[in-house]
């Protein structure tokens, strides 16, 4: 499911399962099954992280990540942390970007003859209030954060699959998605195989 607090896929649930799993005496090695479009990138980012901590403790326990029908955005950023990555061929896998959206409202009010009051101390406070006037400055300002936002999951991918990626595909970190086929052939994935396959 999506990757956010209060969701199933949280990352302190996440992580208390990892852990688990890394001090199980009897495991082997851990498996990830993905099966989510994605969500907070701050989640995604902690999970990515103790899974990197827990790599470190049990340098011995190979850590494998299968994407079921879907391991897209945030998902796919935890997958990034796995020793190997595997999809079947119609999985969706990627979508590599950040993506902020919202209504505007302004207009209709006008329309209505609506009167909007709004006081705020702190001359940014209403950034992005649905019922004002899209700013020019406050666009830019949310670009600036999505764009590092973006760039950081970009490191992560590259910190996580290394030399395994195609990186002359202009196209790798643009937000699209792939399917776990076309995956293999970008370096996004290591193969083409089930849970009980791995």
């Amino acid at each position: 499911g999506v990757i956010a607090p209060g969701e199933t896929a949280n990352a302190f649930d996440i992580q208390k399962n990892l852990k688990a799993a890394f001090e199980s005496p009897g495991s082997k090695g851990v498996l990830l099954e993905i099966n989510s479009p994605g969500g907070s990138p701050v989640q995604s980012e902690y999970v990515y992280k103790a899974i990197l901590d827990l790599k470190a403790r049990w340098p011995n326990k190979p850590v494998h990540a299968v994407i079921g029908d879907v391991g897209a955005s945030g998902a796919y950023y935890i997958a990034a942390a796995a020793d190997t990555i595997h999809a079947a061929p119609a999985s969706i896998v990627g979508s590599i970007g950040v993506i902020s959206t919202g209504f505007g409202f302004n207009d209709l009010l006008e329309k209505l003859g609506v009167d909007r009051r709004v006081i705020v101390a702190g001359e940014n406070k209403a950034m992005l209030d649905p019922f004002l006037p899209e700013s020019e400055a406050d666009k830019q300002h949310l670009q600036q954060i999505l764009d590092a936002t973006h760039q950081q999951f970009i490191a992560r991918v590259r910190e996580g699959r290394g030399e395994r990626l195609v990186e002359d595909n202009e196209n790798l970190f643009d937000g699209r998605v792939w399917s776990g086929e076309q995956s293999l052939g970008l370096g996004l994935v290591d193969s083409l195989a089930s849970p009980l396959e791995v």
